[in-house]
This record gives structure tokens, sequence and C-alpha cells, in this order.
């Protein structure tokens, strides 16, 4: 049963998303259709999304079926990625989950692919998204974790977005063993220009496995959850900040409706995901002359 706090809390991101501005009404029509339409006929919907990718959405997903109420359901990291992303660069999405922004790099603007996803469940349905987009050829998916060393981790499973590496002994926790690599080894001679990480708390081992391509000067972005959830294992994400500045690596804020990076003194403190840039003044550049993307009745 969602309790009423939820859906407050839903009504509120709605009506405060950057894109509804000025067509808050059919924002919310939107999602009474659908509130009312999953419980009619529950089970997968095939939902077209930007630049004519489509995603399979089941109720209950919270960031994809946000991504129905407002079009993009992370606006600025989303629209950071749509701006800055061309079909000559490599997107790598570490911890893909069902490939949200995959699609976005590689369905809409076309660049080529790699994206890692342990869990094989959710594996599953990244691969469905990636095939009925006509992506596999250009995108390349491994069922894998990525962490410090090549060998095996163990995750939880049940857990949705939510699943993670164990830590310690989780008592009456479902789990399964996964192949790790490094992410250096997985992507061996390949050069990204972005880097999106989202690994529930488990960045620190990953990035530690990434020294080669975090130094190759290719690499302008990397946009990685810094939400708390590396306390878990005992992880100081203010390490990581210093580890990214290390590499020459800047944290930024992006506002996608005026194309403007504004760098900040440490992580983003009003959302989950920090954006690290690095050559501040050439990518501002060209984010400016990037083209427009449209999406519903709003262009940015």
């Amino acid at each position: 049963m969602v309790s009423l706090a939820s859906i407050g809390n839903t009504l509120c991101f709605i009506a405060d998303h950057p894109l509804n501005r000025g067509h808050r009404v059919q924002a919310f029509l939107r999602y009474g259709r659908w509130q009312i339409g999953s419980r009619l006929v529950p089970g997968p919907v095939l939902f077209e999304w930007v630049g004519g990718t489509r995603v399979i959405v089941r109720p209950g997903e919270k960031g994809m079926t946000q991504n129905i109420y407002c079009g993009l359901h992370e606006f600025q990291d989303m629209g950071y990625l749509l701006h800055i992303i061309t079909p000559q660069d490599l997107f790598v999405d570490v911890g893909a989950n069902v490939g949200s922004y995959t699609l976005l790099a590689c369905g809409a603007l076309g660049a080529r692919g790699f994206c890692f996803e342990p869990i094989p469940s959710t594996f599953a349905r990244l691969s469905q998204n990636l095939l009925i987009n006509s992506l596999l050829k250009r995108v390349t998916a491994v069922n894998i974790g990525i962490g410090a060393s090549d060998g095996d981790l163990t995750f939880t499973v049940g857990k949705g977005t939510m699943n993670h590496v164990i830590s310690g002994h989780q008592e009456g926790t479902d789990t399964i063993t996964i192949p790790t690599r490094t992410l250096d080894s997985a992507l061996g001679d390949e050069s990204p220009s972005f880097i999106k990480i989202d690994v529930e708390g488990f960045e620190t081992p990953a990035l530690s496995g990434a020294v080669k391509t975090l130094n190759n000067p290719a690499l302008h972005s990397v946009l990685i959850e810094l939400n708390g959830a590396g306390a878990r294992y005992g992880y100081d994400e203010r390490e990581i900040v210093r580890t990214l500045f290390g590499y020459g690596f800047t944290p930024c804020d992006y506002d996608p409706l005026t194309r403007t990076l504004r760098a900040l003194d440490g992580k983003n403190s009003t959302r989950d995901n920090t954006l690290f840039v690095r050559g501040v003044q050439e990518i501002q550049s060209r984010l400016s002359r990037a083209p427009q993307i449209k999406i519903g009745s709003r262009s940015f």
C-alpha cells in the first residue's frame, strides 16, 4: 500500500519539476492516467521517451514512472548528458539498472556505450530495453559487478534499485555471488568521455579499479551517486571528492535551462548525484553550442 506521505512527495516532485512549469495540469493528468491505467491493466507498458527511444515501464518503478510524469526524472543530470553527449562519444554506465541513462546517451544521441549491471534479473530488463531500441550492436552490456579487483562479490537480490554488495553478515538477506572486474580491465583500450557510476555505496572500490580510465584525457565527465550509502562499508565520500580532484575534476552543478555550469566546493548537497567535470571552460563552451532537446512541449 502506497502511503499518503509517498503520494504527497510525488505530487510535490511533479509540481516543482522544471519541465512542468506552466504545464502542471498536464503533468498531474499524466500521473492520474498512469495510476488508474496501471491498476486496471497491470503489467509492463511500452513508453515512448526522448528522441524516439522506448522503455518498458512497470508499476512501482519510481524513476521510470517519474519520467512519464516529468520527462526527465533527474533533470539536471540527464539534461547535462543530453547537452554534452555526441555520436562520437563513448558513454559508460556502471550500475546501469534498466538503462535509462544508456538509452539517452546511445538511443537518443547515438553514442556508443558500455553498461554494467550485476543483478541477473535487472540485467535481463536492461537487455530488453536495449533490444527494443535496436542498441545491441552499439552498446556492450555486461552482467558483472565493477570493483577494486577482478574476482567475485556477493550482492543482495530482491531489493530492486537498492540491491548492493553485502556488508558483513546481513541476517535473512537473499544474496547472489557475481563475477566482478575492475573498470580498467573491463574496458580494455576503450576511451570513454562520460562515465555514470551508481553502485549503492560501492563507489570507492569502483574508482580504485579505474586508475587508467580516470587518467585518460578523453574522459571529461563523471556523474557519481554520493548519497551517504558508502557509510555501510566505512567509506568517506569526502575521500571520493578528493580523489576526483586529484585527477583534475571539479564538482559542478548544471542548469539545463540556462546551460550554465557552476563549480562547487564539494559534493552536491541538493541531490543524490554529483557531477564532476574536467576542463570546465571547454565543456561550458560545448554546452552552449549543443542542439536544443525537445521533451513533450518543452525545448531546452
